[in-house]
């Protein structure tokens, strides 16, 4: 990793206190910003997520992808953990925290409403960071587009069920707009730019390697513009309710730290070489924060807990993530380097 790349966690806390003050001092700019959106995604935002992706998506050889699955352990991981383990694990955090532990501090429409906040994240497994996650612990970039890929056909079937489950309603109300959507601006159109590009590249190895390492910095800059202008959106909202924001955060980094440790150890456990292991681990920790927020803000409003509880998702996942990164970085000797 380059010198920038290291401390990649530092600039990222200066993109967050940076994006906070310029929410407060410019609060009509980016209301402006946030209107330019369509179905609850916002085009800004998608348009940093191209830049962020694009360059990692050039890396996808389509020949490979027939070979993935002769290596099933590493979808296995993912989608156990996204589907059976993490939404319900996430559920009974909240209950916990907010039900009994945390019950004389907030109010119980509060509690239920931040309940609601945390299933819904719970339920949405990431789409478009993982990329950055899995080319900051150098992973199989077509292992993990392939289980990114499965998750998000599994998410448009099996979302509204376990949300209804879990928040005690038959009838969720899914964005499915706002699902389809995200899927092909952060996912399709980035994979049919890298394809473009490496069909215009002719797959030549050598020239492939040096377009990427030249549009390398484009990807860190798109993820700190990205997370300049998410907590630019709800600087306010961030400011008004401090001890909500700590109480919330407390479950949400348990859950995050739990789902790591478990899949990584099954990884470990199961001999996953690292450039999948990793990667798979990354993947059932992060969450589709984008699709959170957009339902919390449909089912129960834009000022509500459950979407104040959704923002503090992307509030502490950024951090959570790039230190997870550097642990995996740190362990990739305990794997085995070639693929099963």
């Amino acid at each position: 990793m380059g010198l920038f790349e290291r401390y990649l966690s530092v600039w990222v806390s200066l993109a967050i206190g940076a994006g906070i003050s310029l929410g407060l001092l410019s609060p009509a700019f980016f209301q402006a910003v946030a209107s330019l959106s369509y179905a609850s995604v916002n085009f800004a935002v998608a348009a940093l997520i191209w830049i962020m992706i694009t360059p990692m998506m050039i890396n996808v050889d389509f020949s490979s992808l027939r070979d993935v699955g002769r290596r099933p352990k590493g979808l296995c991981i993912t989608l156990v953990v996204n589907w059976l383990i993490k939404p319900f694990t996430m559920a009974a955090l909240g209950v916990l925290f907010f039900k009994y532990l945390f019950a004389d501090l907030v109010d119980p429409t509060t509690a239920n409403e931040t309940i609601a906040g945390m299933i819904l994240l719970g339920v949405a497994p990431c789409t478009a960071m993982v990329f950055v996650w899995s080319q900051l612990v150098r992973g199989d970039a077509n292992y993990t587009l392939v289980q990114v890929s499965i998750n998000d056909l599994i998410m448009v079937i099996a979302f509204a069920p376990i949300a209804g489950l879990l928040l005690g309603i038959t009838d969720v109300f899914v964005p499915w707009e706002t699902l389809l959507l995200s899927v092909g601006l952060y996912v399709v159109v980035p994979l049919a730019i890298g394809l473009g590009t490496r069909l215009a590249l002719r797959n030549d190895a050598a020239q492939i390697d040096n377009v990427t390492s030249r549009l390398k910095p484009l990807s860190i800059f798109g993820l700190l513009a990205t997370v300049l202008l998410l907590f630019g959106f709800q600087a306010q909202t961030l400011l008004a309710s401090p001890l909500l924001i700590l109480l919330i955060a407390i479950p949400l980094l348990l859950q995050s730290y739990g789902i790591f440790a478990f899949a990584y150890g099954w990884a470990y456990l199961w001999r996953v070489p690292f450039s999948t292991a990793a990667p798979a681990a990354l993947i059932a920790t992060s969450n589709f924060f984008e699709l959170a927020v957009a339902v919390a803000i449909s089912l129960f409003g834009l000022d509500s807990s459950a979407a104040l509880a959704t923002v503090v998702g992307v509030l502490v996942e950024v951090p959570v993530m790039l230190s997870l990164v550097a642990f995996a970085n740190r362990s990739r000797g305990r794997f085995p380097a070639e693929q099963a």
